[in-house]
């Protein structure tokens, strides 16, 4: 418990964290702080596009393997089968509806991209390196939840599942941007990176430090608005469901025998919740879907629950039974 409390204390004031809680105090306040759209935009193509890229230069000098072929299965099962245990639980801790339910439950089958990142940073302070196609596998971690809670809808004769909405799904502008920059690190490699290393290298940690800025105001937003709409039960959902996703993935990195890094990232990959490719989903196919609930949840509740609280204690279970290395 000690090295818990140890690892959330290094992670709260570590200078990422901060300044997602400066982002969440300003709009909690109503200060007129703000990021013009463009901007923010700009700060997303960067991260995902630095994120993809270097996972695909350390694929390249790793080279492909069972392991890896074997990893990418287990994000694609994880995350087309999580839904359906967030959607149980959401229907037994609330008395939310089918829709809104599904539509919660699909968020916690795909991942935050940017929790992915801090925990990527977390594990490079402290110098633990990590598979490079971890990253590849936060890509195929996307759409299979959406699919999976339109699914659940369907039950219910509600899906507005066609061709145009798997195209748009698949296509989103996110999942093309990493992998496209994944694939773009693979075939260049190290020759590659050496070309554009001090564009994605040293004003990385910073770029993230607005991003999360800019994800703290928007929380916060979300947060002063949504009051009264959430209830004890949803809330209780917000925080206990990344953990139960965090033990899946530690159990499912267990049996793949990735390292100590690989494992941290599929537990958080498992425990993360989307608010950018699925919230656009739901927006088309479950328009009936109240965003106040699942973005809320996603963005407000269990994002900075990973942030400050969720990773060390991941990091501490994979240390645990890893050994550490």
């Amino acid at each position: 418990m000690s090295e818990i409390l140890t690892l959330a204390t290094e992670n709260i004031i570590s200078p990422i964290i901060l300044s997602f809680v400066l982002g969440l105090l300003a709009a909690l306040g109503r200060s007129d702080l703000t990021f013009p759209e463009a901007a923010a935009k700009a700060l997303s193509i960067y991260l995902l596009f630095a994120i993809g890229f270097k996972g695909g230069v350390s694929v390249a000098g790793h080279g492909v393997d069972f392991t890896l072929v074997a990893t990418l299965a287990t994000g694609v099962v994880l995350s087309a089968l999580l839904p359906f245990l967030a959607y149980a639980i959401l229907r037994i801790l609330s008395r939310l509806d089918r829709t809104n339910a599904a539509a919660v439950a699909g968020h916690y089958g795909s991942i935050s991209i940017v929790t992915f990142l801090a925990g990527s940073s977390l594990l490079a302070q402290r110098g633990i390196a990590s598979e490079g196609y971890m990253v590849a596998v936060a890509a195929v971690m996307e759409a299979p939840a959406i699919l999976a809670a339109l699914w659940l809808v369907s039950r219910g004769g509600k899906s507005r599942m066609d061709a145009g909405l798997l195209r748009e799904i698949l296509l989103n502008g996110s999942i093309v941007l990493l992998v496209g920059a994944f694939l773009i690190g693979w075939i260049t490699g190290a020759e590659g990176m050496g070309k554009i290393e001090p564009f994605i290298g040293a004003p990385f940690q910073g770029v993230l430090c607005l991003f999360l800025l800019d994800m703290g105001l928007i929380a916060g937003r979300g947060l002063r608005q949504s009051r009264g709409t959430l209830g004890a039960g949803v809330l209780l959902f917000g925080v206990t469901m990344p953990v139960i996703g965090s033990f899946i993935g530690l159990g499912a990195a267990f049996l793949l025998g990735l390292s100590l890094g690989g494992t941290v990232l599929l537990m958080i990959l498992a425990a993360s919740a989307s608010y950018i490719a699925v919230p656009a989903a739901m927006r088309v196919a479950l328009p009936e879907a109240d965003p106040a609930i699942y973005l809320t949840l996603s963005l407000g509740i269990t994002f900075p629950f990973n942030l400050t609280v969720g990773i060390p204690i991941y990091f501490a279970l994979a240390t645990a039974v890893t050994g550490g290395s």
